[in-house]
């Protein structure tokens, strides 16, 4: 069997090493356009910032290693231009020579990768994108130069970019159409990169767009300048489909190649896989985008099983993600509440914001996390998690739970490794658990941070359980304020009608609630606390104003 791989890196690589252990027999060609086969590209940025110094510890393959241990067949600088599907051809240009050559498959594999989205501003060519070694080489060479930089875009990778650029000593702007970087986390969670991002004195512009890029400088739809020796465009990749619409391939909803559950596409001797291919979603089975190396990777180990004749399927996608920026590790998965919304879809809520490890161990650090359930079947919906350590092992554990079946409330039953410097006797998992089953069972009762301005025009008011001192440096506009362990005492100063219940996080609140609940007043806490509610409320409307 021949079979030609177009593409390397992460899903083609996969590919081809898979394949050769399962068939010492099969004729196996990697073509690569550019002039590295087998790298770590999430690593770039980090070279480009020098964090990793040693530029050789990207390159993990070369065309001779990959001959040498599995045979492979592998051509860099050697770009397919066409398909030929019904002959079972393709076209491929040697790029050092100009020269075109045809060759025969029997399967042939797509991994093209992605393309950078490009602004469509006067000046755009000036702008550098990092997918590549090439690219990585490039923007080294202009840091060398320069003492400004605009980052086009605020998604991971242009955080990622960022900071390393910052790390390099540029000044550093980031420019940002949307109300927040990191469109996949909910606005009360991102807020404190953006604190992180403006104390580390990167400029950070917000409902921005670039317009044009000058010489030296960045111009913006508000009107001011920004300098800029150096511009990165990070504004996001599209699939490569430019092959797959030549062949007549499919495309799917989402624009990149649409595939089956064994990743073959519209023709049964075509596979594609990679930045390049839709994903059917976890939660819904809809077409979706996920640029992610290990997604690449799975999905080439499983196209090599079916080519060999191994009964596997690929997996939905969750579009599980973490990136560190300034400190933070900033991570989620499944659907965002801002997802879940605009699909019109049901919900539920909770925040909580527990230390990393023990807190009488030295060197614990808060978290913020976000669950998202659904309110009638119990289902994890999504995850978000902000803070200095622990947020990868949360996150992991819950898009683990996810593809398990594992309910909200079943996380409470989780066993994990806990000791001192580790984590909780009840780790933040379990406590998540434990807060989903009190709201699905209704012995307690939240409320949103930003449904809290709509319950106090309809009738409530706000209590805060806090001390007297931590309400002193900020509370919700217009809450009385009594401290838990005096609530018993002073039930009889509450106001008349429904209440809302804050605290700092949360815990209090719902003792308080309890308390209140079961004494027959009408009282619901407000989840995540004071400092969920701060944070959404900065994001969206400006720092909140204390109130003492």
């Amino acid at each position: 069997m021949r079979i030609i791989i177009v593409g390397g890196v992460a899903g083609g690589m996969s590919t081809a090493a898979r394949l050769r252990r399962l068939d010492e027999s099969a004729e196996i060609i990697v073509l690569e356009r550019s002039g590295y086969v087998s790298y770590a590209n999430c690593g770039l940025p980090y070279y480009v910032g020098g964090v990793i110094e040693d530029r050789s510890a990207l390159l993990l393959q070369t065309p001779e290693s990959l001959q040498a241990r599995f045979n492979l067949d592998v051509r860099v600088g050697h770009e397919v231009t066409d398909i030929d599907a019904g002959a079972r051809t393709v076209t491929v240009r040697d790029l050092a020579t100009g020269r075109d050559t045809t060759e025969l498959y029997d399967k042939l594999v797509l991994a093209p990768g992605a393309q950078p989205v490009r602004p469509p501003i006067p000046g755009a060519e000036r702008a550098l994108s990092l997918r590549t070694v090439e690219d990585t080489d490039a923007m080294l060479a202009a840091v060398a130069q320069a003492r400004s930089a605009v980052v086009i875009g605020g998604g991971f990778i242009g955080l990622e970019v960022a900071e390393n650029l910052l790390h390099r000593g540029l000044r550093v702007s980031v420019i940002e159409m949307t109300p927040q970087v990191m469109a996949p986390l909910d606005p009360e969670m991102v807020e404190p990169v953006h604190q992180a991002m403006r104390s580390a004195g990167i400029d950070l512009r917000l409902n921005t767009a670039a317009t044009a890029i000058g010489p030296d400088t960045v111009t913006l739809s508000d009107g001011d300048t920004v300098p800029a020796d150096l511009v990165v465009a990070a504004i996001g990749v599209r699939p490569d489909t430019t092959l797959a619409r030549a062949a007549g391939l499919r495309l799917g909803e989402r624009g990149g190649i649409a595939v089956d559950e064994h990743n073959l596409t519209s023709d049964d001797s075509i596979y594609a896989i990679g930045d390049a291919a839709e994903k059917a979603d976890a939660l819904d089975g809809s077409g979706t985008l996920v640029p992610l190396a290990n997604t690449a990777n799975l999905a080439g180990r499983r196209v090599a099983d079916h080519i060999a004749g191994l009964p596997r399927h690929t997996r939905a996608v969750l579009g599980t993600a973490i990136v560190g920026m300034l400190g933070l590790q900033v991570a989620s998965t499944g659907w965002s509440e801002k997802r879940l919304r605009a699909a019109g879809r049901a919900y539920r809520a909770i925040h909580t914001h527990p230390a990393s490890h023990a807190g009488y161990y030295p060197g614990a650090a808060q978290l913020a996390l976000k669950l998202l359930v659904d309110p009638e079947t119990d289902a994890i919906l999504g995850a978000q998690g902000v803070g200095t350590d622990g947020v990868d092992k949360r996150i992991d554990v819950i898009a683990t739970a996810m593809s398990g079946g594992i309910t909200a409330s079943g996380l409470a039953e989780l066993e994990l490794a806990y000791a001192p410097a580790f984590g909780s006797a009840k780790d933040p998992i379990n406590m998540l658990g434990h807060v989903a089953e009190n709201l699905r069972t209704g012995s307690t009762r939240s409320l949103q941070w930003h449904e809290v301005e709509d319950a106090v025009r309809a009738g409530a008011r706000v209590l805060d359980v806090r001390t007297a001192g931590e309400v002193a440096a900020g509370t919700i506009p217009g809450a009385v304020a009594i401290p838990v362990d005096e609530l018993r005492e002073r039930v009889a100063e509450l106001p008349d009608g429904p209440l809302v219940v804050t605290c700092a996080v949360g815990v209090r609140g719902h003792v308080a609630t309890r308390l209140l609940t079961q004494l027959g007043r009408d009282a619901v806490n407000l989840d995540g606390g004071y400092r969920t509610w701060s944070a959404g409320m900065a994001a969206t409307v400006g720092e909140p104003t204390p109130v003492g």
